[in-house]
């Protein structure tokens, strides 16, 4: 029987899991279509996964090393005229040093409330301890950087599903608020509850060899019940109708139908579909 087990896409580990697209056009890996609403895309971009090249603060902090050498080797030179600078008759430590009569600097009263502000904080056994979330540093790479940006306060963004070891399946989600996209479009709908606002899945995707196996349904599912634990209400994901299956990204409403969605708002292009938690 096979192994089947999903995983939180948090770290570089993690993320090189996320398998290719059904369309070599698209890269999961690469796709900002759904964080940036006016120049997003989904297209694979290669650079955005190679190492950058080097900036030009790296070349001007060359040239300040240059110049340092240069200042360090005019140092060195015994013959070179010795610069004193100029002294400052209005510089407090000038004034202190030269008058013998001028009384010591006043020293404020110790504050008894600031003492030890720089000492660690006394270590509480009872208070709750908050998990440790990862963190992912500026060098990773982009995508990754906008799935952990609610690291800290929502948790992650994405899942991978793996059979036998082998990803196969990914889902993207969140909150709205994370997707800009799905804002605008939501947009369109006044007649969606406004408050609570709803976690959205962007996109959920597998291989085009494991199709139509319910991985994918099985990969929402677990999805959607951590995202009940999350403390959200609904969620919500916007198929689009006429585009090709390996295209749309948020899979067509028949599917959404089948994990248990229902048609919030039937719309001939971006319907929306929304699944009470």
């Amino acid at each position: 029987m096979a192994a089947i087990e999903i995983v939180d896409v948090t770290d570089e580990a993690r993320f090189g899991l996320i398998p290719p697209c059904a369309n070599p056009g698209f890269d999961h890996r690469t796709c900002d279509y759904w964080e940036d609403a006016d120049h997003g895309s989904k297209a694979a971009r290669p650079s955005w996964l190679g190492i950058p090249a080097p900036t030009r603060g790296a070349s001007a902090t060359s040239s300040s090393s240059s110049s340092l050498a240069a200042v360090s080797a005019a140092d060195s030179n015994p013959f070179a005229p010795v610069k004193r600078p100029d002294p400052n008759p209005f510089a407090p430590s000038v004034r202190a040093g030269s008058n013998p009569f001028a009384p010591p600097p006043a020293q404020s009263a110790p504050n008894p409330f600031l003492e030890g502000r720089d000492d660690p904080p006394v270590d509480n056994p009872f208070a709750p301890r908050k998990p440790a979330r990862p963190v992912v540093g500026p060098e990773a790479p982009r995508k990754l950087q906008l799935l952990a940006r609610g690291a800290g306060v929502f948790g992650s963004y994405a899942r991978v599903l793996l059979v036998d070891g082998r990803a196969i399946a990914y889902c993207q989600f969140g909150p709205l608020s994370a997707y800009p996209r799905a804002l605008r479009l939501r947009d369109l709908y006044p007649r969606l509850p406004q408050a609570p606002l709803p976690a959205v899945i962007t996109c959920i995707a597998t291989t085009s060899a494991v199709r139509h196996r319910g991985l994918a349904a099985r990969l929402v599912e677990v999805v959607c019940e951590d995202l009940a634990t999350r403390g959200f209400s609904a969620v919500e994901a916007y198929p689009e109708v006429h585009a090709p299956e390996d295209a749309t990204p948020a899979a067509r409403p028949d599917f959404w139908l089948a994990a248990g969605f229902r048609l919030a708002v039937d719309d001939e292009r971006y319907p929306v579909m929304r699944r009470e938690l």
